[in-house]
């Protein structure tokens, strides 16, 4: 075995050792008094940025259940990317693909999981509006309400913003969880429950970019059965000025 060939095999033992200790024995001629300080080293630094990153999901589980989660995801997830930041996305998409369910684990783990990396994901958000192409004191029911890029809508089975250690939900909301989580102007990060009704327009706005609020608010009414559209118009209004009080939306789109 040539020089740089055993130097990666030294390498690939030693990170496999760290990763899952008691699959892979420590390389050869390494004291394990050394090797015990990169195992708690690099175990203890993933351990306390997932705590830091989900407290209410750590504070369900005993300690014992929940390092052992984290020893499960350190030593089975591959992650994709190598910042550091990015160890909480990981956890999620562990979550998400590869976990066993535990008997310890709730059921709405993921969903929580999920909405506490929310608030890490968009303190981060490199995204910014173009203001240029914005009016911030547009008509909101005759143009196009524009909704911030840091402002995300999010739908959830569990009431995950409810949930901790004195409240355990056994089953599902009886209807979706709609929150928005928003950036406000002080780079702070709030969530916000709202209705259906009030998600429904936040995802048509979305969808549709030439839509006036009026055009949407009409085809919301039209849904919800209504003959008369001007009372979900005047209350439609209502709701986009208070999303725009908040700086979920920003204004509306200049024309070309």
């Amino acid at each position: 075995m040539s020089q740089p060939e055993r130097l990666k095999k030294q390498l690939n033992d030693f990170a496999a050792h760290i990763r899952d200790p008691e699959n892979n024995p420590s390389p050869d001629k390494i004291e394990d008094r050394r090797m015990g300080i990169y195992r708690d080293l690099f175990f203890n630094n993933v351990q306390g940025f997932l705590a830091n990153t989900f407290p209410v999901l750590k504070s369900l589980y005993e300690e014992e259940s929940w390092l052992e989660l984290v020893r499960n995801f350190y030593s089975l997830h591959r992650c994709q990317s190598p910042y550091f930041l990015e160890i909480s996305r990981e956890f999620i998409d562990y979550l998400q693909s590869e976990h066993q369910m535990r008997e310890v684990d709730p059921p709405f783990m993921f969903e929580l999981a999920h909405y506490e990396w929310i608030e890490l994901a968009l303190s981060i958000s490199e995204q910014e509006p173009d203001y240029s192409q914005i009016d911030a004191d547009g008509s909101l029911i005759e143009g196009h309400p524009v909704i911030s890029p840091l402002a995300w809508l999010l739908t959830y089975a569990w009431p995950v913003q409810q949930i901790k250690p004195e409240y355990l939900p056994e089953q599902p909301a009886q209807q979706p969880v709609c929150l928005v989580v928003y950036r406000d102007e002080d780079d702070e990060v709030q969530f916000t429950e709202v209705n259906l009704v009030t998600a429904k327009l936040l995802q048509q706005l979305e969808l549709n970019q030439d839509a006036s609020g009026a055009d949407v608010l009409r085809e919301i009414a039209a849904e919800l059965g209504h003959d008369d559209p001007e009372p979900v118009l005047a209350s439609g209004l209502q709701i986009l000025e208070d999303l725009k009080q908040k700086g979920i939306i920003l204004g509306t789109s200049i024309s070309d």
